[in-house]
C-alpha cells in the first residue's frame, strides 16, 4: 500500500459532481490495515474539498479491531491464540469496542461530511434494517439502551456492528453487517463488550444465503443507505477516488 498521501492520484474536481449523488466504490477483499489507510487519505482529500461523499464497499481477512473504548477483558483469550488462528488483532481510532471482521461479512465505510454524529448512526441503523426487511428479517436498532447497544439486532441476537471516527467534520469507519460470514470467531471474544451477547449472520436467520447471494445483498444495502440520505447511488472504479491499481493488493471477493 502506499503512503496515504500518494494514494490519491486522481481528483474528482475534473469530473461532473452532484450533491445528490453518493460515490460508491466496489473494492474486493482488502487487509485491514489498507482499507484504513485509504480512508485517511480519501478524508484528507474530502476536508481540502478535493472529493465528495465516497463509500467503501469491502471484506477483511480475518481480524479483531478494538475500538477506544475496548478493554484487555475483551480479548479474553489473549492475543496468541487469535494469531495462531490466522486471525490479526489491530487497534483503531473508531467508536466502540472489540469485534471480528472477516470473509462473507459486508463492510462499508462512509466518507462523508457528518454535522450530528447520533444521527449519523441512527441513519446507518435505520438503512440496514430497511435491508434487512427486504430479505425477511426484522431487525430493530437498541440505541435507546445505551451506547454499547447501537448497532442492528435480530430479537437479542446482533447482525451489524457500527463504530465511527469524525475528525474535522468528516467520518471515516462505518457499519458491518454479518451476511455469510463463520460467526465461530465472535465466540472467542466478548463482542461490542457485551458479555453473553448471541451474534448471528443473513444467513443463520434465513437458513440459506440472501436471494442474490453477497453482492446483491450489497447493492440492497447501499440503495437503502443512499435513500435515508436522499442520494442516489454512483458506482465509481477506485481510480476515479484516487484509489491506484500500484497502490493497493486487493483480492477478489
Amino acid at each position: 500500500m502506499g503512503r496515504p498521501d500518494t494514494i490519491l492520484k486522481a481528483r474528482m474536481n475534473a469530473v461532473h459532481r452532484s450533491p445528490e449523488e453518493l460515490w460508491v466504490c466496489r473494492l474486493g477483499t482488502v487487509p485491514y490495515a489498507e482499507g484504513l489507510a485509504m480512508q485517511n487519505a480519501i478524508r484528507a482529500a474530502h476536508q481540502a474539498n478535493e472529493v465528495t461523499d465516497t463509500m467503501l464497499l469491502l471484506q477483511h481477512p480475518p481480524v479483531y479491531t478494538l475500538g477506544r473504548r475496548a478493554n484487555d477483558g475483551e480479548l479474553s483469550l489473549g492475543e496468541d491464540f487469535y494469531r495462531a488462528r490466522g486471525i490479526e488483532v489491530v487497534p483503531t481510532d473508531r467508536g466502540g469496542r472489540v469485534t471480528y471482521h472477516g470473509p462473507g461479512q459486508l463492510v462499508a465505510y462512509p466518507i462523508m461530511r457528518v454535522v450530528d454524529i447520533g444521527a449519523h448512526l441512527r441513519t446507518m441503523e435505520a438503512a440496514i434494517v430497511a435491508a434487512l426487511a427486504g430479505e425477511g428479517i426484522e431487525a430493530h436498532s437498541r440505541c435507546d439502551e445505551g451506547i454499547d447497544y447501537t448497532g442492528v439486532w435480530v430479537e437479542d441476537r446482533k447482525i451489524a456492528s457500527i463504530g465511527v471516527h469524525v475528525s474535522r467534520g468528516v467520518s471515516t469507519h462505518g457499519f458491518a453487517v454479518n451476511v455469510t460470514n463463520d460467526l465461530t470467531p465472535f465466540t472467542w471474544i466478548v463482542p461490542c463488550g457485551l458479555p453473553g451477547v448471541t451474534m448471528t449472520s443473513v444467513a443463520r436467520e434465513l437458513g440459506r444465503e440472501p436471494d442474490g447471494g453477497f453482492d446483491a445483498f450489497a447493492d440492497g444495502v447501499t440503495r437503502r443507505f443512499c435513500a435515508a440520505h436522499n442520494r442516489d447511488p454512483l458506482f465509481v472504479q477506485p481510480e476515479s477516488v484516487g484509489i491506484v491499481e500500484s497502490d493497493r493488493r486487493l483480492a477478489t471477493a
